[in-house]
């Protein structure tokens, strides 16, 4: 199943995997979310619906019921509901894999955001090409390719007006940061970025197997709006960090030393215990296992 939004990328990705279906042997579907953060968010699930109709794909729409919370994270919180509500229709419709449209742009935005947010080196180790059943096919593409493609073929995909809002920081970072650095170097610098994280995310692998919270047996659980964790399941604290970066970021919450070593030391505390991880993300230890989450619902 393929997450298509309708910008860009996601429409890259939709027509890429339909385009290859019989080559990868797949059966292919569409899901949208609209989170209702904006007027015109009905319009983009009518184009969605539209190509998928004209590609002869499944589509399924899932719309959110809530909003964010004050002081909650309009980015996290639509990113937790979007993939929630992702999940559940995939698993509705009995998909093994959950496609996304990130590029290699994405990649280096995402690790320049997690450097200036103070992330340990799981988290500068960018977005991983798959993980649980998330794959992400056009890691390694940069998002001038995706724009080629969607002229190639005529495509139209939908804009999004508040990517174009710096307030936010992934905007920031993609609109004024990196441009500034590749003034400054008078070079490329997304692809030494992204190439730096996979070779980062390499050596990691390489230090011992680990778990992420979509693969794991035994050890998660995935809610409306988190994790439910089974620290104690895992053989040392080493293991421990490792998975809590990993559910950090499925979260989009900032993967930090900090809030990494929060949610370990609650493993071996009293219940009731609760902090605060940043980004609008508590946990809290219950009886049997610890509960990571958002303090707004998902959808």
């Amino acid at each position: 199943m393929a997450m298509v939004s309708g910008g860009p990328d996601s429409i890259c990705l939709l027509h890429s995997l339909h385009l290859l279906r019989r080559l990868l042997k797949i059966r292919l579907a569409v899901v949208h979310v609209d989170h209702r953060l904006r007027p015109g968010s009905g319009k983009d699930a009518a184009y969605v619906r539209r190509t998928a109709e004209r590609l002869r794909v499944p589509f399924v729409l899932r719309t959110a019921a809530g909003e964010p919370q004050h002081g909650v994270s309009v980015e996290a919180w639509a990113r937790t509901v979007r993939y929630a509500a992702a999940h559940d229709a995939a698993h509705e419709a009995g998909a093994e894999r959950l496609a996304t449209g990130h590029t290699l742009d994405d990649q280096a935005e995402t690790v320049l955001i997690r450097l200036v947010r103070g992330a340990g080196a799981w988290g500068l180790a960018g977005i991983p090409p798959a993980s649980g059943m998330r794959v992400r096919p056009l890691i390694d593409v940069r998002r001038s390719e995706v724009e080629a493609f969607c002229r190639a073929l005529g495509l139209r995909p939908r804009r999004d007006p508040t990517n174009a809002d710096t307030r936010f920081l992934r905007n920031a970072i993609r609109l004024e940061a990196l441009p500034a650095l590749e003034r400054a170097t008078g070079r490329d610098v997304k692809g030494p970025i992204a190439r730096s994280a996979n070779l980062l995310r390499r050596s990691l692998e390489e230090f011992g197997p680990g778990w992420t919270p979509d693969e794991s047996s035994g050890v998660a659980r995935r809610t409306d709006d988190g994790f439910l964790l089974y620290l104690n399941r895992f053989p040392d604290e080493a293991f421990q960090r490792r998975f809590v970066a990993h559910v950090l970021d499925e979260l989009d919450a900032p993967v930090t030393e900090a809030a990494i070593a929060a949610v370990v030391d609650l493993s071996n505390g009293r219940t009731g215990r609760r902090r605060d991880l940043g980004g609008g993300l508590i946990a809290v230890r219950e009886r049997e296992y610890i509960r990571v989450a958002r303090t707004s619902p998902g959808s």
